[in-house]
């Protein structure tokens, strides 16, 4: 758990409501389901399926999973779509099979696996829809669990945006016989793990039983936006400084009350609300220190906000006025 820095003291106004309180026909106008995805349609397929059976005016899902690929997939409901490119800043993880091309001893193989835990570069696969550019890449860890003849079993905790597959090819040329991924799952996408996860079949049954008045299966399914944003520092803001924010303006140093002492300078931050609410994201314009000294100026440049404006009460005046 990070420390947060207390920069000022300040209470709710009582305006606001935690992510926890929100009911389910809230949670699907901005929530989050972790689907079970399947092997065989495309991460597009699945979120197109959930939005049809929820009834969602709009949905997202956060990183694309090829589909052979199984696990977790996120898919953002309504207002929560403006909140999914969170995921692309936090970590996700993966158990796979990787499968050798040729005979090698198992302690060499070992020390490639020790080798590609750290920053590697990648280029995105022809078929990625991403610009093909070689970019960088943490392995936060890679380890080798099980090896049954040529076929290497696997997990790894690694940036959003890394190619598995490529990996898979980088290691077997490292190694000089070749190898390719055989399968994979991924069982977590930033704080959200396959603990939680749905098959669609249990959720269209979650929701058949919601239209008849029994909340409680789907309640269980349905997650605030706001777990989107738990892996990234965050800021705790003034209930009078919401509103500013909401209509596009910067967050300034007086409307800070505590703030993640993690917060580095040009690093991404998460704008919350003293009841736990995501206002918006952002990109810190000093480091969490001298937001603390600083009395004036501005703290973080916000680019996106999720929560609609006239929220809060408006706390800020205009040059019009």
């Amino acid at each position: 758990m990070p420390k947060m820095l207390v920069k000022a003291k300040a209470a709710a106004s009582g305006r606001g409501r935690r992510p926890e309180d929100r009911t389910v026909d809230e949670l699907l106008l901005n929530g989050v389901v972790v689907v079970d995805k399947p092997s065989g349609p495309t991460s597009h397929q699945i979120t197109s399926w959930v939005r049809e059976m929820v009834g969602a005016t709009k949905a997202a899902h956060g990183g694309t999973l090829d589909p052979r690929v199984t696990g977790v997939l996120p898919v953002g409901l309504g207002n929560a779509v403006r909140s999914m490119d969170a995921l692309h800043y936090g970590t996700k993880a993966y158990v796979g099979v990787m499968r050798v091309h040729g005979n090698i001893d198992q302690k060499r193989l070992e020390g490639v696996f020790k080798e590609f835990t750290d920053d590697i570069f990648q280029t995105p696969p022809m078929r990625s829809a991403v610009k093909r550019e070689l970019r960088s890449r943490r392995i936060h860890s890679l380890r080798m669990l099980e090896v049954s003849g040529r076929d290497v079993l696997f997990d790894v905790e690694c940036d959003a945006g890394t190619y598995i597959r490529s990996l898979c090819v980088d290691m077997g040329d490292a190694i000089a016989v070749g190898a390719h991924l055989q399968d994979l799952r991924r069982t977590r996408a930033g704080a959200l793990t396959e603990d939680s996860a749905v098959s669609l079949h249990d959720l269209r049954d979650a929701f058949e039983l919601h239209r008849e008045g029994d909340d409680q299966a789907l309640a269980r399914m349905l997650h605030p936006m706001e777990v989107l944003l738990e892996q990234i520092p965050k800021v705790e803001v003034k209930d009078s400084a919401v509103d500013a924010v909401c209509h596009g303006a910067n967050l300034a140093i007086p409307g800070l009350v505590t703030l993640d002492e993690g917060i580095r300078k040009g690093g991404l931050v998460a704008v919350m609300t003293l009841s736990g609410e995501g206002v918006g994201l952002g990109h810190a314009l000093m480091d969490a220190q001298e937001m603390v000294k600083r009395s004036e100026g501005f703290a973080v440049d916000v680019s996106r906000v999720f929560m609609p404006a006239g929220t809060y009460e408006k706390g800020w005046t205009s040059s019009k006025e």
